[in-house]
């Protein structure tokens, strides 16, 4: 999936008319609260929901926005992609989920898992 592709398919996580990314809509999708979301982006729960913090909230939601959308774009749907994101362990890790390793930080290495995945190398 191309970068452009990829940001087409992450644009269903925005916010309405603002141009920002919706912490409200990923947690749902992901069935979380926003304090969870929060705890797994590493932002402050407060920040979630501020106006001024719009950019900020993008920033830390915009990983987790592009692995969502590389699996679904693989796994055929939103709620599979979120299903496969909290529950299912990636190999070489230990038996962690894409969720644990966003929050400690390694969503790089979860969509590069992905791409891999997507491109034969772990199939």
């Amino acid at each position: 999936m191309s970068i452009a592709a990829l940001d087409m398919a992450a644009s269903r996580f925005g916010d309405g008319k603002a141009p920002f990314l919706s912490a409200r809509r990923v947690a749902e999708l992901l069935g979380v609260t926003l304090t969870e979301l929060a705890g797994l982006v590493g932002v402050a729960r407060n920040t979630l929901t501020a106006k001024s913090g719009a950019r900020k909230v993008d920033a830390a939601l915009s990983p987790v926005v592009r692995i969502l959308a590389m699996a679904d774009e693989m796994a055929g749907g939103e709620d599979r992609a979120a299903l496969w994101f909290k529950h299912q362990p990636i190999p070489g890790w230990a038996g962690k989920t894409a969720y644990d390793l966003v929050r400690e930080g390694k969503a790089d290495k979860v969509l590069a898992y992905l791409e891999a995945v997507r491109s034969g190398v772990y199939a």
